[in-house]
């Protein structure tokens, strides 16, 4: 979220210590359903993303949930919801969407249709494809097609999300080669359910091939799921390769130059950018014949499980360093990450055990992606972000800004270090700023519309929606940066309600994908308050911002008075430092 998420943390011995003395919780290892029902038949449903809570915190509800298993269940599914006006939307078994995405309109009365058990692959060799059900996930799905000496380019770095999710989102690996990163431009045909006339039994299956139904398909690609439920997926694959990795940690004194470089110098590289401690690691991460040397796997140690326990004495330390306004200690914790990492490889093991030394050299199905811990069988243990303890719980913002444009964001950035640089080390706990490369869109109406730079921006996140955060005037200014003065374009999947206060005005095909939503679903059963406010449909973009005290404090609103802040506790709405059309929430004293 990322999808899914790509959170980056590393233990140090205090949070070992504090972790023995909170104890272990009564956890099961599985992670937690995306729906849960309290009625007979899966009926009177709440719907969870994998943090436990949407960006807006607002309660997802339905009146049931369905599991089909086949096409024609899907078909079934639609047909029943259009018969009697229901909304619907589907949902997959992470949930790692932050938006309200997967939430059904109707104010409880809608329905979730779950891929979750929806999850065949049917690999072809000889046209080098695999047609995936829609409940698919990264790493069967990389596996599967590694077993007929096959291949897909590029992948999300988090394992658990589903192939219909991506295409929701447009989700992304990181490169500017060839295609690009984007999973959306591999597409060879989608089979999409959608809602249809009382003749035609009240939903259809549309079968949308590239080159031949690009107008309706290039909607498809990167739909956020309000064109109907995609049924498969039919992905365009090749022959399997391996990766050698290495990475180099160094100044960020010349940042700004060396990260487009890096992309064009690496067709899988990234950059993690540490602005308080003026460091950044380069990813070198490049194709090499599969008769090289190496076994290597990616086991990025925040998406393997972890104990209960640990992950919540982790968070009881980040509350501990809030609660008493010390940045200092934040400060710390993110110099004891950055080291961790880079003593284990960043996570990839040269033998699916140990790091040994770069490059490490693996099999693209073994490298590509991660992420385990929601399929955990240990008792007590689980993904960091498991709802059921009171593990991470955070922001994760994803904006993508033009390399033409990147410098000058960078140099503002830098500007906000020298006027404190404590006030950054408040991403140090998440490894800074993840830098991946994505290319210009030759396909989906809502893809990306420059080559550029993809950021993940994640930091803590209070569960008391009235309490500020440590420097929030900070990553408000930087998130405000990027949308205003360099129009960076969000992350569908990710960031907070303000993150998508300019899309209406972001994307030149909008309009198009408009004219295929409204010939597809016509009634908007697969539409939301978020989706149409978002895609501006009958000027719904006016309503995005909710004002109301304390909006600012989850973004859901950007600050105009000083009650959208937290006046109580010396939280006021201020100009930025750097950007001064800003308008932040900035403790005052």
């Amino acid at each position: 979220m990322t999808s899914i998420t790509e959170y980056r943390f590393r233990l140090t011995g205090i949070i070992l210590i504090l972790s023995v003395c909170i104890g272990s919780r009564p956890t099961a290892g599985v992670a937690p359903p995306a729906v849960e029902c309290s009625g007979v038949g899966n009926t009177n449903c709440k719907g969870y993303n994998y943090q436990g809570f949407f960006s807006d915190r607002n309660a997802c509800r339905a009146a049931k949930v369905v599991y089909p298993t086949s096409e024609q269940q899907v078909v079934a599914a639609v047909a029943d919801g259009v018969k009697n006006g229901l909304k619907m939307r589907a949902v997959s078994k992470g949930s790692h969407s932050v938006p309200s995405l997967v939430c059904p309109g109707g104010n409880g009365t809608g329905v979730f249709i779950s891929t979750r058990d929806y999850k065949n692959i049917v690999v072809n060799v000889g046209s080098q494809t695999a047609t995936l059900e829609a409940g698919v996930r990264l790493k069967p799905f990389l596996d599967e097609v590694a077993r007929h000496g096959l291949t897909f380019p590029h992948m999300p770095y988090w394992a658990g999300l589903s192939v219909s999710g991506i295409l929701g989102t447009g989700a992304h690996g990181s490169g500017i080669f060839g295609k690009g990163s984007a999973v959306y431009e591999y597409v060879k045909e989608i089979r999409l359910v959608v809602p249809a006339s009382a003749e035609e039994g009240y939903a259809k299956v549309i079968n949308l091939v590239a080159g031949i139904d690009d107008e309706i398909l290039n909607a498809a690609r990167l739909s956020l799921g309000v064109l109907g439920v995609i049924s498969t997926v039919t992905l365009e694959l090749q022959p399997m390769f391996k990766r050698s990795v290495s990475f180099l940690q160094k100044s960020d004194v010349d940042i700004e130059t060396q990260v487009a470089l890096n992309a064009q110098q690496n067709e899988f590289g990234d950059v993690s950018w540490y602005p308080a401690q003026k460091l950044a690691v380069y990813r070198s991460d490049n194709k090499v014949p599969v008769s090289t040397t190496g076994q290597g796997v990616n086991q990025y140690i925040p998406f393997q499980a972890l104990p209960a326990a640990t992950v919540e004495a982790t968070r009881l330390s980040e509350d501990i360093a809030e609660a008493s306004g010390d940045a200092g200690a934040k400060c710390v914790t993110a110099a004891a990450q950055i080291a961790a990492l880079s003593s284990t490889g960043n996570g990839f093991t040269n033998n699916g055990i140990l790091f040994t030394g770069y490059p490490v050299v693996g099999f693209q199905n073994s490298m590509a992606t991660s992420g385990t811990c929601d399929d955990t069988n240990l008792p007590d243990s689980g993904c960091g972000w498991d709802r059921r303890f009171k593990g991470i719980f955070a922001f994760q913002n994803g904006f993508t800004v033009s390399f033409s444009n990147l410098p000058a964001f960078i140099r503002d950035v830098k500007a906000l270090v020298a006027l404190n640089s404590e006030s950054l080390c408040v991403l140090g706990s998440y490894a800074g700023i993840l830098m991946r490369h994505v290319k210009k869109t030759a396909t989906a109406y809502l893809g990306e519309i420059e080559d550029g730079v993809d950021m993940d921006i994640t930091y803590y996140r209070s569960r008391d929606p009235h309490t500020p955060r440590l420097y929030e005037d900070v990553t408000e200014e930087i998130e405000q940066i990027l949308l205003f003065k360099y129009n960076a374009r969000p992350h569908w999947g990710k960031n907070r309600v303000v993150g998508f206060a300019t899309t209406k005005d972001l994307y030149p095909d909008l309009s198009r994908f408009i004219k295929v939503k409204n010939q597809l679903d016509p009634q908007g059963f697969f539409s939301n308050d978020w989706t149409d406010s978002v895609l501006n449909v009958d000027g719904a973009a006016a309503n995005l911002q909710k004002f109301a005290p304390y909006c600012a404090l989850d973004g859901n609103c950007i600050c105009t008075e000083d009650i959208h802040c937290a006046p109580e506790k010396g939280y006021l709405c201020q100009p930025g430092r750097v950007y001064t059309e800003a308008r932040v929430c900035r403790k005052v004293n």
